[in-house]
């Protein structure tokens, strides 16, 4: 059986992410997919529109009075903003493998643990 490693691109430790990075990234999602622009957003929220790009861009770590204000704009719940960014980063944090021992190594990232009969099976995908 080969030995598997986990490691980031260029076979670099993967870093921790950012939670601002994930924050923003939901926000923009859930504003596009509303079909809104910042202007919209940010002057419901009662925040600058450079602010609100900033926030979207994991550039600003907002407050959570700010949160609140843009989630409201939004109209989602700050609990399902924040669930949708603890997915997110459970799917960022899932390691990609790489099969030591073989001619030619290739990468395989892990599809989170599934359950399967008595215990916990972590799939890799090709």
């Amino acid at each position: 059986m080969s030995d598997i490693a986990r490691i980031g691109p260029g076979g670099r430790p993967r870093p921790r992410p950012l939670l601002r990075t994930f924050v923003g990234e939901v926000l923009r999602r859930h504003r596009l997919e509303q079909r809104r622009t910042l202007a919209e957003v940010a002057r419901e929220a009662c925040v600058s529109v450079q602010y609100l790009s900033e926030v979207e861009r994991g550039l600003k770590e907002p407050s959570s009075e700010i949160l609140a204000a843009v989630c409201d704009s939004l109209r989602i719940e700050l609990s399902d903003l924040l669930a949708e960014v603890g997915r997110d980063l459970t799917m960022d944090r899932a390691p990609v493998f790489i099969r030591l021992g073989s001619s030619a190594p290739r990468q395989h990232r892990a599809a989170g643990p599934q359950q399967h009969g008595g215990g916990a099976v972590m799939l890799l995908a090709a």
